[in-house]
């Protein structure tokens, strides 16, 4: 059994964890509140720090909220630079959270020079997903470090695809929440739409979910907006830093995105009007402040 180290034990990052910890694989744990005590069994170890994680486990995970928090965990003090330091060369670190692609390609090549494989596997399914070890997990980085880290990443996700270098996974995940968060908004419109008019939204719903406007943000998050269950399993605070990294990568690149910031304007009305840890799905929110109409009644 390998080595293993894991930073970041939040909603999606526990349950992950997790299944390396039942795994059997020895876990080295680390993060900014107390380890959840259901995580200290088997073969788990709660550590200080990130260095003191990447110290002892051979491939170390991370997955994290934001950009900043990736780059203070890797290079910050006690980070994972530190640990990798003083110890053996060939570690591999892996990012699973959702950042910035560009300031990945910079974190890897820092890594490199550290003597480590840096492999960036940003994923999507949410806490669902992560806690039914069902994730989308998309790669980019060596061919070597991936077939390495494939069998772990199988025991927390079902559909692995190495996409290409480093960057590359988090530029799939950039576009994996761009259509994400379209859809969101287009399912919002229309159940509104239906609502207004006078019509069953529900039954709308269930009628869509036959044709080919069917999706899985129709059946799931059409769902929540009709049974107003924002209760989240992804936050819009989270897909909204998510389109932020979309539209700087897009000014970056020449590139116009008129729905992804369209999108993005309307999770910010969400914020602004204090609903930010809600569930993406609560989007639908601003387009109903905006028509002083809501799809249905809670």
């Amino acid at each position: 059994m390998s080595k293993l180290g894991f930073i970041g034990l939040g909603i999606m990052g526990a349950p992950m964890a997790a299944h390396l910890i039942k795994a059997g694989h020895e876990v080295f744990l680390a993060t900014r509140s107390k380890v959840p005590a259901e995580l200290l069994t088997g073969q788990a170890v709660a550590c200080a720090s990130a260095q003191e994680v990447a110290e002892k486990a051979d491939i170390i995970f991370m997955m994290l909220p934001d950009t900043p928090d990736v780059q203070k965990v890797l290079f910050g003090d006690k980070g994972v630079a530190a640990g990798l330091k003083s110890k053996e060369k060939g570690k591999t670190v892996v990012d699973m959270s959702s950042i910035s692609p560009m300031d990945t390609k910079d974190f890897a090549a820092k890594i490199n020079e550290l003597g480590a494989d840096y492999v960036d596997a940003p994923v999507s399914g949410g806490e669902v997903g992560a806690k039914a070890a069902s994730l989308t997990i998309m790669v980019g980085g060596p061919d070597a470090a991936f077939e390495r880290v494939k069998p772990l990443f199988e025991l927390m996700g079902k559909n692995i695809t190495l996409v290409g270098g480093n960057g590359d996974g988090q530029t799939c995940k950039v576009a994996n929440q761009i259509i994400v968060a379209l859809n969101i908004a287009a399912v919002g419109e229309a159940l509104l739409f239906a609502s207004k008019a006078g019509a069953d939204p529900a039954k709308v719903r269930q009628a869509l979910m036959g044709g080919f406007a069917s999706s899985r943000i129709l059946e799931v998050h059409g769902e929540r907006m009709i049974k107003r269950t924002f209760n989240p399993g992804f936050r819009i605070g989270l897909h909204q830093k998510d389109l932020g990294l979309a539209l700087s990568g897009a000014r970056t690149l020449g590139l116009a995105l008129p729905q992804t910031a369209g999108a993005a304007q309307l999770m910010q009305v969400c914020s602004a009007n204090g609903m930010q840890d809600l569930d993406h799905s609560a989007l639908v929110r601003a387009l109903e402040l905006m028509a002083k109409h809501e799809v249905a009644k809670a």
